[in-house]
């Protein structure tokens, strides 16, 4: 990729979320949090969100008459297409500031003035969110370069835990932090461990932007897999998939047949969505630790192939 260059042409802050952002001439990014007095700042991987210039201008020139700040955004930017960054493309301000993407698009829960009015809201899809790097003072007409992610930087993985009891608190879930520390152990960042219910709405809400939004390299889900009437886990899996992978699916009841017989009714799939691998694992901690000891060794290839860093290729 060629590299890219922009500048700021807004900065907007307001002290509640769920409301339209106010322009400011300069703001301060403080490293790990957002910008000072913004609602959005905290230690989460959302902390400054942005939209792209020509993507206000677009909506503006369809009669929306929307001004900075009207969809809750902290920057409009100039001379890059927000939304086409990959996740982990850094944004590198002339005073030192960096950024780094980790979202694309978000999930909308309420409808906003500007939706209700047009009928339409552009950053549920054309919003991109960052975590600040390096903290420091911004200004309206700054200039900025863009740095690509590494393809040989630390794999990303999400944890998803399907469990009625364990997401209301009945019962502690052991399986996603096992499964965090095993992943962990084998060099991967988790950047998201959550747990839900045995609901396939949720589910296939969770895997859509773990896989588009925030452009997991794996997805590890846990539980949801048998022979209960809402187990399911493998069908809401498939039905978000762009191609199969069987291989990985096979290979773990196979191994786990060695250890136990019943692994033969485990029903969990591994699938690819845009550049993330899905795979189910069973709902016990035992059985994730088993699962992942047996393919986190082979993975790594296919991880890289789908991120471009290597080729297919025979040996």
């Amino acid at each position: 990729m060629e590299p890219l260059t922009g500048k700021i042409r807004a900065i907007c802050v307001s002290e509640k979320r769920g409301v339209e952002k106010n322009e400011v001439e300069q703001a301060v990014l403080v490293e790990g949090e957002g910008i000072q007095g913004d609602a959005h700042a905290g230690k989460w991987h959302r902390q400054v969100s942005m939209l792209s210039g020509s993507s206000v201008d677009e909506f503006n020139r369809r009669g929306a008459g929307v001004k900075n700040g009207d969809f809750g955004e902290n920057l409009v930017i100039d001379g890059i297409d927000c939304i086409k960054l990959p996740v982990g493309s850094v944004l590198k301000f002339e005073n030192g500031v960096t950024i780094r993407v980790t979202q694309k698009g978000k999930e909308c829960h309420t409808h906003c003035n500007i939706y209700k009015r047009m009928g339409e809201c552009i950053m549920p899809h054309q919003g991109t969110f960052t975590e600040v790097l390096t903290g420091g003072t911004i200004r309206k007409g700054d200039s900025f370069s863009v740095e690509y992610p590494d393809v040989n930087r630390p794999f990303q993985a999400a944890v998803v835990v399907l469990s009625d009891k364990a997401s209301v608190g009945q019962r502690e879930d052991l399986s996603g932090p096992k499964a965090k520390e095993i992943l962990e152990k084998n060099g991967y960042e988790v950047i998201e461990t959550i747990v839900i219910p045995d609901d396939s709405k949720r589910l296939k809400m969770e895997l859509i932007r773990l896989s588009d939004g925030r452009e997991a390299d794996l997805i590890i889900t846990s539980g949801g897999t048998g022979f209960s009437f809402r187990d399911g886990t493998p069908e809401v899996t498939m039905d978000v998939a762009d191609r199969n992978a069987p291989g990985i699916a096979e290979y773990i009841r196979m191994k786990s047949m060695e250890v136990t017989d019943r692994a033969m009714l485990t029903r969990g799939v591994s699938v690819i969505r845009g550049s993330s691998l899905i795979v189910n694992l069973p709902g016990s901690p035992k059985a994730v630790e088993e699962c992942l000891g047996f393919i986190l060794g082979g993975l790594d290839h296919g991880i890289k192939v789908l991120r471009g860093g290597v080729s297919e290729c025979a040996r």
